[in-house]
């Protein structure tokens, strides 16, 4: 029996469930960390030893990262709190950047822990004009990004540097784009977003941009960054540039359905959006639309993941098999 234990938090999330799947592919032994209550943990491989606990409880990472003399660990922190919202939530704050100094915690205080993964984003990156590839950073000045995700993604990549320099952590960062693919039984925003256009319920789109990779590629980045990732070092994992009206034309062709007939410039997305932040903010309720997600849609999503495929062998596969196959898997599993 192997004696590495390769610790996933976030583990039924669509992220996190791929990669504990392609570790057991190739025979290794998971445990994961799984919110209390969470219905997508029914979904993982029944050879995954699951353990329950909140981020936020640190006491609760106890039994997660205790193992018998002789064990080591290997511990890739995927779990994380993603919202569109633009707004400052405390929550937001208490699971990305906090969990994650829980996280750092731990496996400082377990020198059985070889190595922390830890799953961070591109938006925590700050944007460049259109035209220029963005590049891995190992410091971002909070001011330079958009909206509360990604300023708390931000925080806690910054937390994770400073460990490593200043207490010796054995830590690599990762910045994945978006999601999208198979075995997303967490129903993701970029799921449910093909979803609706397969059944003709999103009457426009925006016409931007996306930057997606295929949770398969990203999933198998990640255990190359534990496998081979230098400590110290970031590594984007992304895909080429595609348009919202492209995929959308993909999308009808592989499902048989009407592509979306029309969509918003970025100028008329953004007054909508604004209006009707105004509207929520009377009501309290999140707006359909915000401006933080045209934001994305209208920012350049021109990544450079060059050092990501020179040093852990990434490799994304062509969008139009992405969708084909989640496409395939959103049919056998009666979600369309």
């Amino acid at each position: 029996m192997k004696n590495v234990i390769y610790l996933v938090t976030g583990a039924a999330g669509f992220l996190g469930s791929n990669i504990c799947t392609q570790l057991l592919e190739r025979g290794e032994r998971v445990r994961a960390f799984v919110l209390e209550g969470d219905k997508a943990a029914q979904y993982l491989p029944k050879e995954v030893e699951i353990v329950y606990g909140n981020l936020c409880d640190k006491s609760s990472l106890k039994p997660f990262f205790s193992v018998n003399e002789g064990e080591t660990t290997v511990c890739i922190h995927v779990a994380s709190m993603v919202t569109v919202n633009p707004y400052y939530r405390k929550a937001l704050l208490d699971v990305n950047v906090g969990g994650t100094v829980n996280i750092i915690d731990m496996c400082l205080e377990h020198a059985e822990c070889q190595k922390l993964v830890y799953v961070g984003s591109t938006g925590a990156i700050p944007e460049l004009p259109h035209g220029q590839l963005i590049s891995e950073v190992e410091y971002v000045n909070l001011d330079e990004v958009e909206g509360w995700y990604s300023k708390s993604k931000a925080m806690a990549t910054n937390n994770v540097y400073t460990a490593i320099r200043e207490r010796g952590l054995k830590a690599c960062v990762i910045y994945p784009t978006g999601i999208m693919g198979p075995n997303d039984f967490s129903c993701s925003e970029t799921t449910s977003t093909i979803i609706k256009i397969i059944k003709g319920e999103m009457a426009a789109g925006i016409d931007g941009s996306f930057n997606m990779v295929d949770v398969r590629d990203l999933a198998a980045g990640c255990i190359a960054a534990a496998d081979k990732g230098r400590i110290g070092e970031g590594y984007i994992l992304g895909n080429e540039v595609i348009r919202f009206k492209t995929m959308s034309k993909i999308i009808s062709q592989e499902a048989g359905c009407k592509p979306v007939k029309f969509f918003l410039p970025i100028w008329a997305a953004e007054m909508i959006a604004r209006s009707m932040e105004r509207k929520a903010a009377k009501t309290g309720k999140m707006p359909l639309m915000t401006s933080f997600s045209v934001y994305n849609l209208k920012r350049n999503n021109e990544f450079d993941y060059t050092k990501a495929m020179k040093e852990l062998g990434y490799t994304t596969r062509p969008l139009e098999t992405t969708l084909k196959d989640q496409i395939k898997w959103l049919k056998d599993n009666r979600l369309i």
